[in-house]
């Protein structure tokens, strides 16, 4: 019997195990992780426990694994990656977000198997020519990210499409530029979790939380806008691209709309039924320079390319997070 194998690196990370839960709902299907789950004590292992697992690749064994099952193999789902954008190994970043996805690529190539990979928002650097998901290779490498990571992000997709230009790509290649993500299964993250979740055990102590003044005229004080996209969408997106092997690029994948940080927080603390106690604290003097104010998906060429399930309003993507996650003892998805 054909085994349908759905390969997914990083696949014990935040929004990679996510896709795991929401792929191994397909009982047909096959959802093998490719990771390193490190101290049993920070969670990652229990991203995944939930869920039923076809095998479990460490990624210095994952070509070789992909090269002798190759033939059962339906779908690449690369999330591995270095998401620090405060990493200060240039090396260590390049490796792991441009390289090993390059070599990916390739391998999906010859072999002729289906390639979704993670992008990023940060590709867009300060946002100065808007959040537009134009795959012209030309508009791509005029990106000037802040950042490693972000450089990096954008290095793939440069390659991607110029490749697929040259008519070197898999059936299937779909890159997606993660905004702000937040949702369940971000425990093991530390600093790099959501606000949702780092503000979270204050709200449920009863306690006040702090975000950070403005520094730029005409913004309140946590008015900063990002667009915050529930991870559950993210999944659905993915999974959806599955099912679509017609669908190829790099896209947007956001819920196309700005909200505060302030929003974010009063969310929170009307999902627990607390009145909002927020501070504002002092943006530290390193980051004031480089602070992004706005980030907005434009979702228009997901939509026109057939995505056909509205994202998740702020409120009810958090209402879900503190009842479903963020408040119970077993906070994993």
């Amino acid at each position: 019997m054909t085994r349908r194998i759905a390969f997914v690196t990083g696949g014990a990370g935040f929004i990679g195990s996510n896709i795991v839960a929401k792929l191994a709902e397909d009982r047909s299907l096959d959802v093998v992780v490719c990771d390193r789950l490190r101290e049993a004590d920070r969670g990652k292992w229990r991203n995944i426990a939930k869920h039923p697992i076809g095998d479990f690749v460490a990624p210095d064994d994952m070509l070789e694994w992909l090269e002798k099952r190759w033939r059962d193999v339906d779908v690449v789902i690369h999330m591995a990656a270095v998401s620090s954008t405060t990493e200060p190994d240039a090396d260590k970043i390049i490796h792991s977000n441009f390289t090993l996805s390059r070599d990916l690529f390739r391998w999906c190539t010859d072999r002729q198997r289906r390639f979704i990979y993670a992008s990023s928002a940060a590709t867009y650097g300060a946002g100065d020519h808007g959040f537009v998901d134009d795959n012209d290779y030309e508009a791509l490498a005029a990106l000037r990210p802040l950042n490693t990571y972000g450089w990096s992000k954008a290095l793939f997709d440069v390659f991607a499409v110029r490749q697929a230009n040259r008519g070197y790509a898999p059936p299937q290649w779909a890159g997606l530029k993660f905004f702000n993500v937040y949702g369940p299964n971000e425990e093991h993250k530390n600093s790099m979790k959501s606000v949702a979740a780092q503000i979270w055990p204050k709200v449920a102590a009863g306690q006040s939380v702090q975000l950070f003044k403005s520094y730029r005229d005409g913004v309140p004080d946590g008015g900063q806008q990002r667009d915050f996209v529930y991870v559950r969408d993210a999944a659905d997106v993915v999974e959806w691209l599955t099912h679509t092997p017609t669908v190829n690029g790099v896209f947007n994948l956001g819920s196309g709309k700005a909200r505060s940080f302030a929003d974010m927080a009063q969310a929170v603390f009307r999902a627990a039924g607390r009145e909002p106690q927020i501070e504002y604290t002092p943006m530290p003097p390193a980051i004031r320079d480089k602070y992004q104010y706005f980030t907005e998906a434009k979702m228009d060429r997901l939509f026109d390319a057939g995505y056909p399930k509205p994202m998740t309003a702020l409120e009810d993507g958090i209402a879900d997070y503190v009842g479903r996650y963020l408040s119970q003892s077993d906070p994993y998805r």
